[in-house]
């Protein structure tokens, strides 16, 4: 949708005059969903089905599919420069705010996240993630995310390690570690992301970071299994969930195999 992705180009209006309300007073709770799944130590399993591979002339519909199974709706955001490919902006998840019951968390793969990410927050997004790669002052735009009611993400790239942003987890809300080359969706998961996976996990652990770990890109009931049993917990799945034909059935397959796997 090429008109909603050069939305990411054009400056955000001024907010209006006074204290801007926090996205989480507006729309509520942005954790997850109390859906009664089943705890796995301190942190459930979640699903967040991506949109990138719904309908996207459907996609209220598409997100009412899983509204009763997922946890989180998965905003792929592409700008065609931080990533060869473009997708949708601020006008979108304006829209999916309202009309999805599920929270929206969205995955900026753009250039100058610094720049608009409190934006997506303020759209009301229940969680904003930026790439380490494309930020300039990490610092100050995760605290501007919280600042405005949004759970505060980082995302790496396969080839980026881990170790060089360990201080920053006091600052995140949530690791994302994409399993593919980031820019488009239904590519093959690459496997050797795994240890820093659970590289990351114990990183996590051994500060007592009160951190999700996401993973994004070639999960499906084929891969979930060592994902989970590498330590992550939150999973991005697109083909698995809207290419089958009961997406529903298939975020619940997806967490019954991590469940099964983490337990």
């Amino acid at each position: 949708m090429p008109g909603d992705g050069k939305a990411e180009l054009t400056e955000p209006p001024p907010p209006d005059a006074g204290e801007p309300t926090p996205a989480r007073a507006r729309s509520g709770p942005v954790g997850p969903v109390p859906c009664g799944h089943p705890k796995l130590g301190t942190v459930a399993i979640q699903i967040s089905p991506s949109i990138l591979s719904a309908d996207f002339a459907h996609l209220a519909d598409e997100a009412a599919a899983v509204a009763d199974s997922a946890d989180w709706l998965h905003v792929d955001v592409m700008d065609n420069h931080f990533v060869p490919n473009l997708t949708l902006g601020l006008p979108i998840v304006e829209a999916l705010h309202k009309a999805a019951t599920l929270p929206l968390d969205c995955h900026l793969m753009i250039e100058d996240p610094d720049r608009w990410a409190p934006a997506y927050a303020e759209a009301g997004a229940g969680s904003v993630t930026i790439h380490a790669e494309a930020a300039r002052a990490p610092v100050r735009t995760l605290r501007s995310i919280r600042s405005q009611g949004a759970r505060a993400g980082l995302a790496l790239n396969p080839a980026t390690p881990i170790e060089p942003y360990a201080e920053l987890l006091p600052e995140l809300d949530m690791l994302l570690l994409m399993t593919v080359e980031p820019g488009f969706g239904g590519q093959k998961f690459l496997d050797v992301v795994l240890p820093k996976i659970r590289r990351t996990r114990e990183l996590i652990r051994d500060r007592e970071a009160a951190v999700w770990l996401q993973v994004d890109g070639g999960v499906s009931e084929e891969t979930i299994e060592r994902c989970a049993e590498a330590g992550a917990d939150v999973f991005v799945a697109g083909s698995a969930v809207y290419g089958a034909q009961d997406p529903a059935g298939a975020v619940e397959a997806l967490r019954a195999r991590a469940e099964r796997a983490a337990g």
